[in-house]
């Protein structure tokens, strides 16, 4: 199984000069806990998460008055869509994140969270049950 066939799409992305207010809202509409931030070509630029949030709210900053680039992970790690499972699963532990966004040829396609990994991992359990 690749990353392709893991991967959840369409991916909720976000700009570098999006309003982090915003990011929030998101985040919490969704459930989820981060979010790739990308250029308008689609390169990942970014990743920004709860904690980068949280952050910024420790240090005493208005969420209405930052962007993403103001307080995103830059130099995100990421994985082609032809990635393995394997692959992937080294690059969450190895990294300690708890997504990765999936490129393909350098454009963001999908994100890869530990859920998804689980999930396709117990994917023919859940197939016998059908």
């Amino acid at each position: 199984m690749n990353a392709s066939e893991i991967m959840t799409r369409p991916v909720l992305a976000t700009t570098p000069g999006a309003s982090v207010r915003d990011i929030a809202a998101e985040l919490l509409v969704n459930r989820i806990t981060g979010m790739p931030v990308a250029d308008r070509d689609g390169t990942v630029l970014g990743v920004i998460t709860e904690a980068d949030i949280m952050g910024a709210l420790i240090e005493g900053k208005q969420l209405e008055t930052l962007r993403a680039e103001d307080i995103m992970s830059t130099d995100p790690v990421t994985v082609e869509t032809d990635a393995t499972m394997a692959d992937v699963m080294k690059v969450l532990d190895e990294e300690g994140v708890v997504r990765v966004p999936v490129t393909n040829r350098g454009v963001l396609v999908g994100i890869i969270s530990r859920a998804d990994i689980i999930r396709a991992a117990l994917q023919p359990e859940f197939l016998s049950f059908a």
